[in-house]
């Protein structure tokens, strides 16, 4: 597993992105978050040392992690990191966003049915941007789609749009001021993930947790030992 930040910096788009750890993270620095910018990083994929390039080959990539791969300031650089996801084929790149709708316009001209080498995870929410942004995955070519539920800050129903996904991922948000995540959810996004055989993980808590009705606040730790103490990931056999 490897992560490639080719730039940093983002804008706010939607509900899911007030307490975003790419905005949290900044401010603890003293960053900007809204200035876009390439970084240092930006040509990883393809860095070379005298036995071969150093990132190795089998690699899962996760790109994109420190702003939206799609996002509009990117699109004088996102064609070069085109150009390195086709020549390393031999790497799987998994990005996620929040900006699906621009797709056709910044896929590259030979993009087609997609590529087999790039994975999509479309983050929604609420059962609004579920509707909006999955209704758009499921007629766009992409040939590898996850379904990203973090932070979940309602209800939703995904089963209209689970055709050709790869994994559902749900998860609570961390903020001291964190709206709560409420377990039901969870296990009914499971339920409909298990029923179309589609690998289910429970990634985090929220900081404020509701299971059984009873409300509990965690600290980020555990966020993530609560969801595997939990053990509902579902893989089909």
């Amino acid at each position: 597993m490897a992560f490639w930040n080719p730039w940093r910096g983002c804008r706010r788009v939607s509900e899911g992105c007030k307490f975003c750890f790419i905005h949290e993270g900044d401010k603890k620095r003293a960053v900007d978050t809204s200035l876009i910018e390439k970084t240092a990083q930006f040509d990883a994929p393809i860095k070379q040392t005298k036995n071969g390039y150093k990132m190795k080959s089998g690699q899962k990539v996760y790109v994109c992690f420190s702003s939206d791969f799609l996002i509009e300031e990117a699109d004088p650089w996102r064609g070069e990191c085109w150009q390195m996801m086709r020549e390393r084929s031999d790497l799987q790149f998994i990005f996620l966003t929040k900006r699906i709708q621009r797709l056709p316009e910044v896929a590259p001209k030979d993009w087609g049915k997609g590529y087999d080498n790039v994975t999509i995870g479309v983050s929604v929410e609420t059962q609004a941007r579920a509707d909006q942004r999955l209704s758009l995955l499921q007629q766009l070519p992409v040939k590898h789609k996850n379904i990203i539920c973090q932070p979940l800050l309602e209800e939703v129903t995904l089963a209209d749009y689970l055709e050709g996904v790869e994994l559902v991922m749900a998860g609570g948000e961390y903020h001291q001021k964190a709206r709560p995540l409420n377990y039901d959810w969870i296990l009914k996004l499971r339920e409909e993930a298990v029923a179309a055989r589609i690998p289910f993980e429970f990634r985090q808590c929220g900081t404020h947790f509701i299971k059984d009705e009873e409300m509990y606040q965690l600290n980020y730790r555990q966020l993530f030992s609560q969801a595997k103490k939990a053990n509902i990931n579902w893989y089909p056999n």
